[in-house]
């Protein structure tokens, strides 16, 4: 099996799916603009062969480099980045190259413009936020918010993260909106929903059935940490919720996910809200293709003493989960600190007292402190208090 791994250096853990992918016998090749010595040695041992281009966002040059694979080692199995903003061009290198294994570009759009998401949600019958496109204008926008209330949230039509993402108070925030925000009309305008946003983590096979699932919690929303400067936390649960693994299951299905690691957001609501449930209903927010950013597949596996980058492997190669579920579960914790903040505690202090339990420590690449901060920790454990104790001491301001 020949497959074309798009970016295998960032993040970096991310070598682990290759590694993974050579123990089952895959060729592995990678096409990224870092310098070959640069990266990690786990990396380069894993690879079959590796394509520098100058540019990742240049078409032609990743044409280029996988038509050099291709005319190499005889035809592409795969090709995947695991990564958001690498989709669009996974999908048209995919369809360019008729690589059968994966979404091309006429699905693209499903799942990178949340105003297209919302047909598949209704599709299978899942509750989601209603929501306007801001190119129907001003009167049409100020017209839904009469009537689903206010306050509204607007948010790129297309976009990783929370960049962009802004809470309309009142008819005067939205005109204000249209009148600063460059490319408005390339925002989507929803009813604000309050709760903590969940996320359903699964790894699915060829026929749409979960191989290994998980869910995370993040107490302050990704727009909150971002627009105000928060520390960033949120935990992988020890077990997951039954009605969470309902929904997620049921939304793999209507939008006939196949053989991919997923990353499913929905609200869990803090309160009822008519016509999308009771408090602790969840309602559905947006759909990723890939796995959690950041640390989350490490998070994952400590929580669950699992290993996702080999299920995820076994899938591509076998079509099936080759290791056992040991069911020893924990909460997986993470803390992430803002640089030029006081905290009650400094950082020697958190390593004494949690050394027993923290899984890593590190300092967060720059690219994303935004929305995950400067330091972060990480640490597991088998009780909702020690998870809570651990997530007060670290984010406790002076």
């Amino acid at each position: 099996m020949n497959f074309i791994f798009i970016s295998p250096n960032f993040p970096q853990k991310y070598w682990q799916f290759c590694a993974a992918l050579k123990k089952n016998g895959v060729n592995v090749f990678g096409i990224a603009d870092a310098p070959y010595d640069e990266l990690v040695p786990e990396l380069k041992s894993a690879l079959t062969e590796y394509y520098r281009v100058d540019n990742m966002e240049d078409y032609n040059q990743m044409y280029r480099a996988v038509a050099y694979f291709a005319f190499k080692y005889g035809r592409i199995d795969w090709l995947e980045s695991n990564n958001e903003y690498w989709l669009e061009q996974d999908a048209r290198l995919r369809t360019d190259f008729n690589i059968c294994s994966g979404i091309k570009t006429d699905r693209i759009d499903s799942i990178k413009e949340k105003s297209e998401m919302k047909k598949y949600y209704a599709k299978g019958g899942i509750r989601t936020a209603r929501q306007i496109k801001a190119s129907e204008g001003l009167e049409a926008v100020l017209h839904f918010g009469t009537e689903a209330g206010y306050p509204l949230f607007s948010k790129p039509d297309v976009g990783v993260g929370a960049g962009g993402a802004h809470k309309l108070n009142n008819e005067d925030e939205v005109r204000r909106f249209f009148k600063n925000t460059p490319l408005a009309e390339c925002y989507v305008i929803e009813e604000f929903v309050t709760g903590n946003i969940c996320t359903y983590d699964a790894i699915i096979d060829s026929n749409s059935n979960p191989l290994f699932e998980s869910m995370c919690v993040c107490p302050p929303s990704i727009a909150d940490i971002v627009n105000n400067n928060l520390d960033s936390t949120y935990f992988v649960e020890q077990h997951m919720s039954e009605n969470l693994r309902f929904w997620g299951r049921r939304t793999v299905k209507a939008f006939e996910v196949k053989s991919r690691f997923v990353h499913l957001e929905f609200f869990c609501l803090d309160r009822a809200h008519k016509g999308l449930g009771d408090e602790g209903d969840f309602v559905a927010l947006e759909v990723n293709m890939r796995p959690g950013g950041g640390y989350t597949p490490d998070m994952i596996n400590y929580a669950h003493s699992a290993d996702v980058y080999q299920i995820w492997a076994d899938m591509i190669a076998f079509d099936k989960r080759q290791t056992p579920d040991n069911n020893d579960d924990y909460f997986c914790v993470y803390s992430g600190r803002r640089d030029g903040v006081e905290y009650v505690l400094s950082h020697e202090e958190i390593m004494e007292k949690y050394r027993y339990a923290l899984c890593m420590w590190d300092r967060v690449p720059d690219v994303l402190s935004g929305a995950m901060g400067n330091q972060s920790y990480i640490g597991r454990f088998k009780t909702i208090e020690e998870r809570d104790e651990f997530l007060w001491d670290t984010t406790n301001r002076k």
